[in-house]
């Protein structure tokens, strides 16, 4: 009783001060245009024909199962027979395989898109080596674990795996893959996720030590990096999508998408974008346009839910959407996207580009497009 009441001042205290972060002056004409839908399905189109002409990765790398995931709500929000037509040849190319290492979340990311084209298709042979790694993921403990303690031991897994394992769950009737996720969830949590924060960690090197050290950033504020954070926003989103109402963990999911939404929106700075590293804004060279896609999406969807007050958070939606188009070129590409990593960097810049900067970029698209108050 007495946590569930600290917990609802915590976050109380940050509705608060987000409310009085969200404040913004009225959008411009200009500004209001980028949220018709005409103009959202457009940029959905360029974006996706930019980067699919533009390929950088294996097909069943991480860092596709991310870009794939926002070409699925591309195709979803514009109907795009091209759209579709390149996510079925993804899957004909890999043979609706997963990457190789059956333990890591990494590589399994590919799969959810593998499970979506199966509820449009309902072709088995789509989803057959999902399940089979998902059944041998269950049953089989592997060098993960063995070698970190837990399986999901780094932030970006919890948007690499949850939204596999909900997916199928509710695909193949599996229920045992929501426990097997609340579990591999719940050990993730309890390591990385910062309460004084409300933000996770990027891994354990992150964490102070018993002898008071951890990374620090130039300002020494501890790091929090921004697309980390991003990772575990949009697998919630993803995770909510797929878990029926009355299971008996949700309100935790639900619970902790809210907090960290509501920290989130106290960090995003006046140009609509998070930086690469969230506590130290004015050591980083700009906004950051993966991290801020994540960010963008999931606020979003959880406007249209009807999870987060518009009052609130509907000004720091409007705001990243505008900032975030000022990040896709003529062309369609999206820039302002950090290199891989595993930390905030600097070395990015209005040139620099990655495939899940489109995914995100992509996802946010598809939820800002559904929203009511700026029609």
């Amino acid at each position: 009783m007495l946590r569930t009441l600290r917990n609802a001042w915590l976050l109380g205290g940050l509705l608060l001060t987000a409310r009085l972060a969200s404040a913004q002056a009225p959008l411009s004409a200009a500004e209001q245009a980028q949220f018709k839908p005409a103009f959202i399905k457009a940029q959905l189109l360029k974006a996706t024909q930019w980067q699919l002409a533009h390929p950088k990765h294996k097909p069943t790398d991480w860092t596709n199962g991310a870009f794939y995931s926002g070409v699925f709500a591309a195709y979803q929000t514009t109907k795009s027979k091209l759209i579709l037509d390149s996510l079925m040849a993804l899957g004909q190319r890999t043979h609706w395989q997963p990457d190789q290492r059956y333990d890591h979340a990494d590589d399994i990311a590919i799969c959810q898109t593998y499970l979506n084209l199966y509820r449009l298709k309902h072709d088995q042979r789509m989803i057959v080596p999902t399940l089979a790694v998902l059944d041998k993921l269950r049953t089989t403990p592997g060098p993960e674990v063995q070698q970190h303690g837990i399986t999901w031991w780094w932030c970006d897994a919890l948007f690499m795996g949850p939204p596999v394992l909900a997916k199928a769950a509710a695909i193949a009737n599996q229920p045992q893959l929501l426990v097997l996720n609340d579990t591999l969830y719940a050990q993730t949590y309890r390591r990385l996720f910062n309460h004084q924060q409300h933000l996770f960690a990027r891994d354990a090197s992150y964490l102070l030590s018993e002898a008071g050290e951890g990374k620090k950033e130039s300002n020494g504020e501890r790091v929090f990096w921004s697309r980390g954070n991003g990772w575990v926003m949009g697998g919630l989103v993803q995770l909510l999508q797929e878990m029926p109402k009355g299971h008996p963990t949700r309100p935790f999911y639900v619970s902790l998408f809210k907090e960290m939404a509501a920290r989130l929106i106290q960090l995003q700075q006046p140009d609509g974008l998070w930086r690469a590293s969230l506590l130290d804004p004015a050591a980083y060279p700009g906004g950051e346009a993966s991290g801020s896609g994540f960010d963008c999406y999931a606020l979003a969807w959880g406007l249209n839910q009807g999870l987060l007050d518009p009052a609130t958070y509907l000004p720091p939606v409007q705001k990243a959407w505008v900032a975030l188009n000022g990040c896709v070129n003529a062309e369609g590409r999206v820039g302002w996207v950090q290199p891989i990593g595993a930390d905030p960097r600097r070395d990015f810049s209005a040139d620099s580009w990655e495939v899940y900067g489109t995914g995100a970029y992509l996802l946010a698209g598809s939820e800002v497009i559904k929203l009511k108050a700026t029609r």
